[in-house]
């Protein structure tokens, strides 16, 4: 009897814990986690948005243009021409046919100048779009 309780004691000093499927499910977690999250997307410069008593969040948009005080169109952290507006769209639309388009104007902006990128984007075939506003809160 002597000899048994001996050799439980012998195989209780050579326990290991084997922690590699713990290293794996945390590197599956990781992965689930960044492909599940929704990152938001800037028009890459920045612009002081006019503010409106009836503006509305809006939950997702595909297509962000801004316009800034300098009259100058950004479309993907890019610059692009007024011309080029409605080819950036188009594209945009072939990737995501629902997609909707926000125009994040300056509140020095031209507003001819946010008509004609209003007027290339519908004629790139956009159904919705949105001029970006901040929310008035009255204070």
């Amino acid at each position: 009897m002597l000899n048994i309780s001996a050799a439980r004691r012998a195989n209780s000093k050579n326990l290991e814990l084997n922690i590699a499927p713990l290293i794996d499910m945390v590197f599956i977690l990781l992965i689930f986690f960044l492909v599940t999250t929704s990152f938001v997307k800037e028009t890459g410069v920045d612009i002081a948005r006019p503010t409106a008593s009836t503006a509305v969040s809006k939950a997702k948009s595909t297509i962000l243009i801004g316009v800034t005080q300098h009259n100058t169109i950004h479309i993907d952290r890019r610059q692009v021409d007024i011309r080029a507006v409605r080819a950036n769209v188009e594209r945009a639309l072939a990737e995501n046919p629902e997609g909707s388009v926000v125009i994040v104007a300056d509140k020095q902006s031209l507003t001819g100048l946010v008509i004609n990128v209003m007027d290339a984007c519908k004629l790139a075939g956009a159904q919705n779009i949105s001029i970006a506003a901040n929310l008035d809160t009255g204070a």
